[in-house]
């Protein structure tokens, strides 16, 4: 392998979804033979990677090859190809029909996933379409034996080590019918995914077996292409892998069919989403969607790490509808699990990370800011300047601005395909946004000077470049890795245009572009090798006789990828391999593949000290007295080709050649500026900028103040000097281009905090169900920026911080941290702690930064802290109104202790208990500490690079953009609200009355009055019931939390949280009321179901949709040793123009579900039943989603505790639709009575007892009469 064979051509190819790139290696020939083609075209061919095969042969030869004929092999040594036939018909929906066979009580596992909503302010919960038709259910179930299992009859060992049971064995003939079913319904590939088959897959293979003998086309185990525990991620993977594989080869064996008898002698192969090879029969769908992305990292990392610069680099690969972001640092950077178009694949591949923002991310204007994508312009109609009538882009702009040469783009537009990009048409569409945007700058400052065409285009490009931004700050930053020490690696048809700018913002000072970025991915084909993966499970404690089982595990990994590799030609020399172990921290999700070495002295690789140094680096700290556990066994064995190998070219012989002179526009004006052809430069040619390079069809832009040098290998290297951005600022009106980069700045800080947050914490509820948020603040603590994690958290962090700031008054210091969670201070309720941070500069107070997180346990009178039986606020756990948890750079370890483990009351002598887990507690809040730290670190920088005054006033700019887009949003519910019911408007007000009830009878009552002039709202919750005794009391934060969430839901546009959000709102509460307790009542439930009633309330007066499920059914359960938390989802209500989403979370919640198969391996349950309640949506015009069902039977004795609603008032329909179902929670015990719990109950349950909980469905909207 990798030999050059005389006289023969070898091809790499990429098949985009545009267009295909051809890269050749020709003998005799110094450079290769570049060809782009469409990648679609069946006016002139079939097929383009064929047809560039085609015309590359004939070329070389010299003879003509008909299209109808075949074509000869006989000059082909290798063909390499990525293609994204397989990323195209997931996006589009286009693959194969196919089943999913599930465990009995399962069907409807991957259509709820991990039950969060993808866009939690999108009212109609849009969730991509399943890839299965059709379910059918396997009456089969294993089950994991517990630790202490007095009955070992009948346990077998798993896979992975793990002991088990099979509680039914597969019954082959009630499956047969089904399947019969299904191949008479025209489908005959199938997914499987069972209960823990990834330790028992026999069951899996017996319907494999049984659906092959029946006539079924493919099957796709789960326990065979990903044997890794956790149900969901597994058995998407099946449903990827069976809906795209036939889709695969059947275009591989239209492929192959075009050539001529002998390509069985001509090696051929397809690239993976993990950048390895593989040959046509052992590539499939569910390694296939990252193909084409992936030959591109390949193609850099190989080309530019080590030989053009030793900076780690950043992989930016901008393409027309998006773009490409990853990293390497010399070795490629993997993740075992992604989501790609909705679809979660769990397989190793390369970490790509893709935003929505490319050449033809639609320019907009809304609500006095910038804004660039998400939406794209599309192939079709395009641009402006293609020519077919389509929006203004990026790409637009950019020609605007003379970053793209219609002279050097092809002439393929217009009726007959033969005319060049129309600037005119372009700048005429400009020239009318302008006017556009000129009139509300006027509106805002009668001095304003008016925008040009140019700077308006540049303002967008600006955005656009902000917006990739982003990610790439995201992708290095959250490894602890610092961006400005990175260099740009960049590639793509659009990104060279962009590079100079995007490293100068990012803060490096280096630009590499590659002699081949036009089509670097297929170049990349060429230096990739050829990859087999073979992995099991292994569910053990590390140590010495865990040990002992991996190496002999890894043995027979080895000999089966070895083996494999030799199957293609490959000589042991040729032949290397990996080992990994996938570790985690007993008590966390967090697990690391850890890869081994080799020892300089031949001894054992210590893979505990390894993930120990990686944790730490990833996430800042160690666990101390923990376990580590093993999960999986992995090898990788690695076919070394070493086919394409970097050439150098030829040192510059003189001055380089301008071609010619083009007016290009850069900040302060335009530029006559020299364009070179790349292939006219020679090793060692300086160009300073600005300057345009072409590198065949991709233009380079090299800014001013930059410095263009061509390398050895006939590359570009652009230096930058670095340059400290400034604003001017106007005195008393935002800059609107400004307006959306520092929107872009506050909320990317907010989210770095969030992933920081994330990284450091311990505890499952903030690090794996994300029940945390974080967010930053103007220094009269009005929110600037708010990263949307929990709904429930947003903007009553507010309250917080400004209470904290009338509290401690001049007595803040730099070095002081703050920590609060009473409801009194602006809380939601105990368990969520706050952590707030003063930033000084120079001594003056100038921001805060805070972050809320879900502490498992704060103490109380039941573990968990949710009681749902709790009368008054200290029997809930520790309450802190203002505590300085760090005082002038000192952590108070010994006073947040004692506030933690000894509650005080003034109420009782009874002694209620302190937090369980102080050590969780504790390092938990020193993660919060840490996601502040983050946040300061970053607005710092943004001090530096803008200055304090700058910053300052885009935090009260940001709040004014928001201010406005609420104001409009109101302006057009009253104008629609009017027309609907003329009897709600008087004079310019329009007032709605809406009311709905706690199950104890409990009254919300609602009136809305909008001034459809100004643009303000009132909300009055006069005649809300009094205090309840109970503890679905809710602070005041929480009613202005659900009042800004659904301002942000109705607004629908992609604006900052903020307080501008309620600045053109007032909401008043009547103090004594139940949404505004006094500081004594209890308020555990307020948070997690009141909350959700409030919402139903808003939502229902704007007739924004019908009620949904209107609670989170939250479930604790465990004993003096454990404990568990989970909240679940239920119906959504529908709208005027879409059904209601079923079995998700709704509203004010949007946490995770633990997978079946984790829950049942963590603690002593077995869940039976976890599906849709089909039937409990309300009917209508619209139908409400429906509830869900959840059966879990008990292990052992555990007290439950159940806090619900909507057991007695069901949620509402609206405009006729008929209300959803009422929730409902059982008992079964042991002797099958079945025993109604009510909405809230504690409860000592047996073993084998069942506990099944029934969530509400969501309203219907319109009558279906």
């Amino acid at each position: 392998m990798g030999t050059i064979v005389d006289g023969k051509l070898r091809f790499c190819i990429d098949r985009g979804g545009t267009f295909t790139d051809v890269y050749a290696e020709i003998p005799g020939h110094s450079d290769g033979r570049v060809l782009k083609l469409l990648s679609v075209d069946p006016a002139n061919y079939d097929d383009a990677p064929v047809e560039g095969i085609r015309r590359i042969l004939e070329e070389y030869t010299g003879k003509k090859i008909p299209r109808a004929s075949k074509i000869p092999t006989d000059k082909i040594q290798w063909i390499r190809m990525g293609t994204t036939v397989a990323t195209n018909a997931l996006l589009e929906r286009k693959g194969e029909r196919i089943a999913l066979c599930v465990t009995k009580g399962f069907k409807d596992l991957l259509q709820i996933g991990n039950q969060a909503r993808p866009d939690i302010f999108d009212l109609t919960v849009a969730k991509p379409s399943n890839l299965y038709e059709e379910v059918v259910e396997v009456d089969e179930r294993v089950e994991l034996a517990l630790e202490k299992d007095d009955d070992d009859e009948g346990l077998i060992k798993g896979v992975s080590g793990e002991l088990l049971r099979v509680a039914k064995p597969f019954d082959e003939e009630g499956l047969r019918p089904l399947l019969k079913g299904l191949l008479d319904r025209g489908i005959s590939c199938l997914a499987v995914v069972l209960m823990h088959s990834y330790t028992y897959p026999k069951h899996e293979l017996a319907v494999e077996k049984l659906a092959l003998e029946m006539g079924f086309r493919h099957v796709s185990l789960s326990s065979a292409l990903t044997p890794m525990v956790r149900a969901v991620p597994r058995g998407l993977t099946a449903t990827v892998d069976a809906y795209l594989t036939p889709v695969i080869k059947e275009y591989l064996s239209g492929f192959i069919s075009k050539f001529d008898d002998d390509l069985g002698k001509v090696n051929v192969l397809f690239m993976q989403s993990d950048g390895g090879l593989a040959p046509e029969s052992r590539f499939s769908g569910h390694k296939a969607v990252l193909s084409g992305p992936a030959g591109g990292v390949v193609g850099y990392s190989q080309t530019l790490f080590g030989l053009e610069t030793e900076k780690p680099l950043i992989g930016f690969d901008m393409g027309g509808t998006s773009t490409d972001v990853s990293r390497y640092d010399g070795s490629y950077e993997q993740v075992i699990e992604t989501q790609i178009a909705g679809a979660i694949i769990q397989a190793p591949q390369l970490d790509i990370n893709t935003v929505a923002a490319g050449g033809g991310s639609k320019l907009k204007f809304q609500f006095g800011a910038f804004r660039v994508g998400p939406d794209s312009v599309g192939a079709h109609p395009g641009p402006v300047c293609y020519r077919k009538g389509g929006d203004l882009s990026v790409t637009d702009a950019n020609l605007v601005l003379g970053f793209v040469i219609p002279d050097y783009f092809p002439s393929i537009f217009g009726p007959n395909e033969d005319q060049p990009l129309d600037v005119a048409a372009t700048r005429e569409a400009f020239e009318k946004l302008a006017g556009q945007i000129n009139s509300y700058r006027k509106s805002q400052d009668p001095s304003a000077k008016d925008m040009t065409v140019e700077e308006i285009a540049m303002g967008f490009v600006s955005v656009a470049n902000e917006t990739m931004c982003r990610p790439i700050r995201q992708l290095t930053e959250m490894k602890g890795h610092e961006t400005k020490n990175h260099a740009l690696a960049c590639f793509g048809g659009a990104g060279p245009q962009h590079a100079c700018a995007i490293a100068r913002s990012l803060g490096m000072k280096e630009v590499l572009v590659h002699r081949y970025c036009g089509i670097l991915s297929a170049y990349g084909m060429g230096l990739a090798d050829v990859i087999e993966d073979a992995q099991e499970p292994y569910s053990a404690v590390y140590g010495p006789e865990s040990l002992s089982e991996v190496f002999r595990r890894e043995t027979l990994l080895l000999n089966e990828v070895k083996e494999k590799l030799q199957e293609q030609g490959f000589s042991d020399e040729n032949i290397s391999t990996e080992t990994y172990l996938n570790i985690r921290y007993d008590g966390t999700d967090t697990a690391i593949m850890v890869k081994g070495k080799k020892t300089g002295d031949g001894s054992r690789f210590d893979y505990a000290a390894e993930f120990l140094k990686l944790f730490e680096q990833e996430y800042g700290f160690k666990l101390q007295n923990r376990s580590l556990l093993i999960c999986d066994v992995r090898v990788r064995g690695i076919g070394v080709t070493s086919i394409l190998k970097p050439r150098a070219v030829e040192a510059a012989p003189g001055a380089p050649k301008v071609e010619s002179h083009y007016k290009v526009y850069f900040e302060g004006g335009w530029h006559d500026t020299p364009l070179f052809k790349l292939e006219n430069l020679g090793f060692g040619h300086e160009i300073p900028g600005p300057a345009i390079i072409m590198n065949g069809n991709s233009t380079v832009i090299v800014e001013p103040r930059c410095k263009s040098i061509i390398t050895k290998y006939g590359n570009i290297r652009i230096e930058l000097e670095s340059a400290v951005s400034s604003v001017k600022l106007a005195e008393n009106v935002a800059d609107v281009v400004q307006l959306s980069i520092f929107n872009h700045r506050f909320m990317g800080i907010a989210e770095q905090m969030g992933r920081t947050l994330q990284r450091t914490s311990i505890s499952t509820n903030i690090k794996e169900r994300l029940d945390f948020s974080c967010a930053l603040f103007s220094p009269d603590g009005g929110l600037v920026a708010n990263a949307p994690h929990v709904p429930v958290h947003l903007g009553a962090m507010s309250s917080t911080v400004r209470w904290q700031l009338k509290h401690w008054g001049e007595n803040l210091n730099e070095g002081d941290v703050l920590v609060t969670n009473h409801p009194c201070a602006g809380g939601s309720h105990l368990p969520d702690i706050t952590v707030i941070t003063p930033v000084f500069d120079k001594g003056k107070l100038v921001f805060f930064v805070a972050s809320r997180g879900h502490h498992a346990e704060v103490g109380g009178i039941t573990p968990g802290s949710m009681p749902p039986f709790s009368k008054a606020i200290w029997e809930e756990g520790a309450a802190i109104k203002a505590f300085k948890v760090v005082e002038k750079g000192v952590f108070q370890e010994e006073g947040i202790i004692k506030l933690l483990q000894f509650p005080s009351s003034d109420e009782t002598t009874a002694k209620i208990p302190g937090t369980r887990r102080i050590q969780d507690n504790l390092s938990d809040l020193q993660a919060q500490i840490a996601a502040n730290q983050r946040g300061i670190a970053l607005i710092k920088e943004l001090i530096e690079q803008y200055g304090l005054g700058t910053v300052q006033a885009y935090m009260k700019y940001v709040q004014l953009n928001a201010e406005e887009a609420v104001r409009e949003m109101l302006k057009s519910v009253a104008i629609r609200v009017s027309s609907e019911t003329p009897d709600s408007r008087v004079g310019n007000s329009v007032t709605i009355e809406e009311e709905d009830y706690m199950d104890d009878g409990s009254v919300i009552h609602l009136k809305l009055t909008i001034d459809a002039d100004r643009g303000e709202a009132f909300f009055d919750f006069t005649g809300t019931s009094p205090e309840v005794y109970g503890n679905w009391n809710a602070p005041e934060a929480v009613t202005s939390a659900a009042v800004i969430y659904c301002l942000r839901c109705l607004v629908n546009v992609d604006i900052p949280l903020n307080q501008g959000c309620l600045a053109p709102v007032e909401i008043r509460i009547p103090a004594g009321s139940f949404l505004s307790p006094s500081e004594k009542a209890a308020v555990v439930g307020g948070n997690v179901l009141t909350s959700q009633r409030v919402t139903d309330v808003v939502l229902t007066a704007f007739k924004a949709c019908a009620c949904s499920q209107g609670c989170m059914n939250n479930l604790t359960f465990g004993d003096d040793t454990f404990g568990y938390y989970e909240t679940i989802g239920g119906g959504c209500g529908a709208g005027p123009t879409w059904d209601g989403t079923s079995g998700i979370q709704c509203h004010m919640t949007n946490t995770r579900m633990t997978d079946p198969e984790i829950f049942e391996q963590r603690y002593p349950v077995l869940l039976h039943r976890f599906g849709l309640r089909e039937e409990s949506g309300g009917s209508g015009l619209h139908k409400g989603g429906d509830g869900l069902v959840r059966e879990i039977e008990f292990r052992k004795p555990v007290v439950v505790s159940i806090l619900s609603e909507r057991r007695v008032h069901s949620p509402r329909g609206l405009n006729g639709g008929q209300d959803g179902a009422r929730g409902a929670n059982y008992l079964i015990t042991k002797d099958k009575r079945r025993i109604y719990l009510g909405g809230k109950n504690t409860v000592h349950v047996e073993a084998g007892e069942i506990l099944q909980i029934l969530t509400p469905g969501g309203g219907g909207f319109g009558s279906d009469v």
